[in-house]
């Protein structure tokens, strides 16, 4: 199983998204996703998160949330363990990516763009404040088959 994480930075009613177009042999090519990355040997989920914020944007956080834990299972790929963060205090200027296309877009759009259908559901829990969650996510290539969140299914 893959350990991540997944940061959203918001600037007042704005969200920071990669659009991936530049990645070889991406599983995410061409949809909108959060910031960041697989763990390296010994980093705990903030260590995790922080750099790959600062890898990806040139952003450094200074303040964050661990909202949740998101378990994104699919019959095409290695099983994922995604820590999801969010954050809306952070210094730096943003950088190039070389994963994909940095893009501030208004958060009422989120759900409007290319992205994994699950995401708009943890996107939903995150808008509504939901405390710490976890979701299970199962889905067939890019047809998502169930969600279970805190153990019930939602789907």
């Amino acid at each position: 199983m893959i350990d991540s994480t997944l940061c959203y930075l918001y600037r007042g009613d704005e969200v920071l998204m990669m659009h991936r177009t530049r990645k070889k042999n991406d599983m995410n090519h061409d949809k909108w996703i959060a910031v960041g990355g697989r763990f390296e040997d010994k980093e705990s989920p903030e260590d995790c998160a922080l750099r790959e914020v600062r890898e990806e944007t040139g952003l450094t956080m200074t303040s964050w949330r661990y909202r949740g834990l998101v378990t994104f299972v699919n019959d095409q790929y290695e099983t994922e363990r995604m820590h999801l963060f969010t954050s809306d205090e952070f210094t730096g200027e943003l950088t190039d990516c070389d994963e994909g296309e940095l893009v501030w877009i208004k958060k009422k759009m989120l759900n409007e763009m290319p992205q994994w259908e699950g995401d708009r559901i943890f996107h939903r829990l995150l808008d509504e404040e939901i405390p710490f969650f976890s979701l299970k996510l199962v889905y067939s290539g890019e047809k998502l088959l169930s969600a279970v969140l805190n153990g019930k299914t939602i789907l």
